[in-house]
């Protein structure tokens, strides 16, 4: 994998080249790691090549060497997604502008190893329906669990996965199913999985995912005392006239799941 520039770090190239530095330590790969570049006035070197100071860098942008030229981490098909930087480190990433992934108090990373962490992933095989950009899978792997099936609907996602060094890596026990886990659920088997992971989109962008209907199956595929973590978030609901978590709630506890509020989501257990 190429370079991967932000402001903060194309500033800190700039600045010391400007000062005279011949060489600065800093990250090309989002704080996952550190390196050494040697700096000139007009261009920077990493790894045997030869690179240019950007005439424009933007906050909130995370750039990719392509065929020669920086370019933004980001696509428009249908909506325009992009990988975004923070403070911590791991990114987090957008549709249409809607952060996808918490990032005010907490590196999306961390948060995702403390959700993880309510499922219990040892041994486990365990269901990511909604995978983004694979924090949770990445700490289930980490958690040894036996197997992952992590499904995500959006290609343009998927793509920005392959770009940021903070996602696993497919094999070794985790599958991803380029796919609607809404339409693929059916083909699960009754009771295959030990636990599910299940962070949706808000309810506004994608409804049928917090639906009774699509709870049911969850439960079906779920074996008998498996666990659930659901993110909801916590939408304002003066703003929005709907209590999420609430109703989420109700609609797990009629399909057979014991369930109650953890954080920003629930955590739930199959009867």
């Amino acid at each position: 994998m190429g370079p991967l520039l932000t402001r903060k770090v194309h500033d800190a190239l700039w600045t010391a080249a400007r000062a005279g530095a011949f060489t600065i330590e800093c990250s090309l790969d989002l704080d996952r790691s550190t390196t050494t570049v040697a700096l000139e006035a007009t261009r920077w070197h990493w790894q045997a090549a030869a690179f240019p100071y950007l005439q424009d860098c933007a906050e909130r942008t995370v750039y990719y060497w392509n065929d020669g030229v920086f370019e933004p981490v980001a696509r428009f098909t249908t909506s325009l997604i992009k990988l975004v930087p923070t403070e911590w480190g791991p990114p987090t990433f957008e549709i249409d502008g809607i952060k996808m992934l918490p990032t005010a108090q907490v590196s999306p990373y961390a948060d995702a190893e403390r959700k993880v962490g309510l499922i219990q992933p040892r041994g486990k095989v365990i269901l990511d329906t909604c995978g983004g950009l694979g924090y949770f899978a990445a700490w289930c792997m980490k958690g040894q669990a036996r197997q992952v099936l992590s499904y995500e609907k959006n290609a343009d996602v998927i793509w920005l996965r392959s770009l940021n060094p903070w996602s696993p890596e497919i094999g070794s026990g985790l599958t991803l199913t380029q796919g609607d886990i809404t339409e693929h659920i059916g083909s699960l088997n009754t009771g295959s999985v030990d636990a599910i992971l299940h962070d949706p989109p808000r309810f506004g962008i994608a409804g049928e995912l917090y639906s009774l209907a699509f709870y049911d199956e969850l439960a079906r595929v779920l074996k008998r005392r498996g666990r659930l973590f659901h993110y909801t978030g916590t939408p304002n609901k003066l703003t929005s006239g709907r209590d999420v978590p609430k109703e989420v709630l109700g609609r797990l506890r009629r399909v057979g799941f014991d369930a109650a509020l953890n954080g920003d989501g629930i955590l739930a257990r199959r009867q």
